[in-house]
């Protein structure tokens, strides 16, 4: 039997192991909360890292960002994660691979348009320009692309996913017209509008309104039943639009002339363009409207005829003024010549700023705005990002610092 003595010595035994298991398991959780507390920032700057790079940072950048954030300075951050490479190769291209096709797909070989859109935002040029300019990116170093082959940028994008390729060296600006001439004149390049990735899949057969709904839908984040008015004067559409579908005018009345009376004489500025599927090159016809213009020609006879690629916006007026025109020194309703003055009429607009930042909050973010503070956010964001004269980067920057406040 054990003497109570020897229960006693026990008993203080188990108290006094108690005691430092309790004093351990303290200490643990005050050393825990020392652990997470400097793990706060490195947290974030692994968050960005990933969000913006698609790929995990080493161990010397995550070093670099997390000073960045202790200091408070997470948009220097956010570029520091976007000097990595895969910014470019891996992001953006993602980004804005389903513009490029009517699918809307990201499963497509990186193309002129995918690669202009890259190297228009690592080099922080204007992003309104991306309707306008004469401009591609191309491989340095390699022969020019050919208006009829993506092979240049197929194997651009092989070199891509090595690890030593530099986006910032290898990817050089020329101009639309010299690698695509002389099919491309200088006046005729409009960003990329007349790349070849889009003309192949919005400039091929048709009558070129594709061209029209889809840099719409690309660029303004809007689809045609969205800028619907049927209040519009009728006298720009074509003849290939019956005013009586299934012999019933109404149909015409309350519907099809909300989108052709709008989208039909905005649609005319590409009308000395196609796609040639059998040469596989875009075309450029100066002067001479393309045939497509005029199909099913004798749907409406009286219907209009295209003469050239004259402009004009019917929309700056009634419902879609919401979209925000620029309409400093412009008529209504304004009108222009060709594709790039289109161009900078769609990129003049409130829309289109706030269609930028709106995708990209969805591509770091990881989802729409949800409520009113992210739409606050997104409207402060297209203001800075117009400010800030379209720096599309600086978008990525300033959404993955929302995006990751308080990790």
């Amino acid at each position: 039997m054990i003497s109570r003595i020897e229960q006693l010595q026990n008993r203080a035994s188990l108290v006094s192991h108690r005691t430092v298991w309790r004093l351990f398991v303290m200490l643990a959780l005050v050393l825990s909360g020392i652990s997470l507390a400097f793990a706060g920032p490195r947290e974030r700057a692994k968050t960005i890292h990933d969000r913006l790079a698609g790929v995990p940072a080493s161990e010397t950048v995550l070093d670099t960002m997390t000073i960045q954030i202790q200091g408070g300075n997470i948009i220097g951050a956010a570029n520091t994660a976007m000097d990595d490479p895969s910014f470019a190769t891996v992001t953006l291209k993602n980004f804005a691979a389903p513009w490029t096709n009517r699918d809307q797909s990201v499963f497509v070989s990186l193309n002129d348009y995918t690669t202009l859109v890259i190297g228009m935002v690592i080099n922080n040029q204007p992003f309104d320009e991306i309707l306008t300019a004469d401009r591609l990116y191309v491989q340095s170093g390699q022969p020019l692309p050919s208006a009829s082959s993506n092979a240049h940028f197929e194997a651009l994008e092989d070199r891509m996913r090595e690890p030593d390729f530099d986006p910032m060296t290898e990817l050089v600006e020329v101009a639309q017209s010299t690698a695509y001439s002389p099919i491309l004149p200088a006046p005729a390049a409009a960003g990329v509008m007349t790349t070849r990735a889009a003309a192949e899949s919005f400039f091929i057969a048709g009558t070129n309104r594709a061209m029209f709904r889809f840099t719409f839908l690309n660029h303004m984040c809007m689809d045609l039943e969205q800028v619907q008015d049927t209040s519009i004067i009728p006298d720009r559409i074509r003849q290939d639009v019956s005013r009586s579908p299934g012999a019933d005018s109404r149909v015409f009345l309350n519907n099809c002339i909300g989108c052709h009376a709008g989208m039909d004489p905005l649609a005319q500025a590409f009308a000395y363009y196609n796609f040639n599927d059998v040469s596989g090159s875009i075309e450029y016809t100066d002067g001479v409207v393309q045939p497509k213009y005029f199909n099913n020609e004798e749907t409406f006879a009286d219907g209009f005829v295209t003469p050239n690629d004259n402009w004009s916006n019917y929309w700056r007026e009634g419902q879609n003024a919401l979209i925000g025109w620029d309409t400093e020194g412009n008529s209504l309703p304004a009108e222009g010549v060709g594709a790039s003055s289109l161009g900078a009429e769609l990129a003049g607009t409130r829309a289109f700023a706030e269609c930028q930042v709106t995708k990209v909050f969805n591509s770091v973010c990881l989802r729409d705005p949800v409520d009113g503070t992210d739409r606050t956010r997104v409207e402060t964001m297209t203001d800075s990002f117009i400010g800030n004269n379209y720096n599309l980067k600086q978008v990525f920057a300033e959404t993955a610092d929302y995006c990751t406040q308080g990790l």
